[in-house]
């Protein structure tokens, strides 16, 4: 049974973690150049994804969004040049969002200035904080039972 207490910490967990979700879009898109944060995340999430898969329902699985929001960032970026949309060879319903040569020059500028944000972000951290930090945010993440779909592995900008 929930005590007032426990209410107390969860309500103000939600509120700081919405809050801090809000403001780290908001301050992440300060820093970089050509794309904002969601924009930046997005084609991060397409070169972590293998190469012809990287549909929309694909980009939102592993942003943890739905297909509908992933659709209007991408016809922004697209756009902007920075994406294009082929047909599907998995699935002709579908679609498949690749990194054009401006998206692929865009993601190297942005993803360096990205770098200066994760210092002045966690420059209070020490990495045992961090380890500590992410395995708690991947346990909140599983409260519905679904795991999030990562970025633990390297990835490359596909020449």
């Amino acid at each position: 049974m929930e005590t007032p207490q426990s209410i107390f910490l969860m309500q103000q967990t939600y509120a700081t973690l919405f809050s801090l979700a809000n403001k780290l879009q908001v301050k992440g898109d300060e820093y970089l150049k050509h794309l904002t944060s969601r924009q930046l995340m997005t084609l991060i999430a397409i070169i972590h994804l293998p190469q012809g898969d990287a549909s929309l329902n694909n980009i939102a699985r592993k942003l943890g969004t739905t297909k509908q929001s992933i659709k209007q960032v991408v016809s922004i970026i697209e756009e902007k040049g920075f994406v294009a949309t082929i047909p599907s060879e998995h699935d002709k319903r579908a679609v498949n969002i690749v990194l054009t040569e401006a998206g692929k020059q865009a993601l190297i500028e942005d993803g360096e200035l990205g770098l200066q944000l994760f210092n002045d972000l966690f420059h209070e951290f020490t990495p045992e904080e961090m380890e500590t930090l992410w395995n708690l945010l991947k346990k909140l993440y599983r409260f519905d039972g679904e795991t999030q779909d990562g970025f633990e592995e390297e990835a490359t900008i596909q020449s």
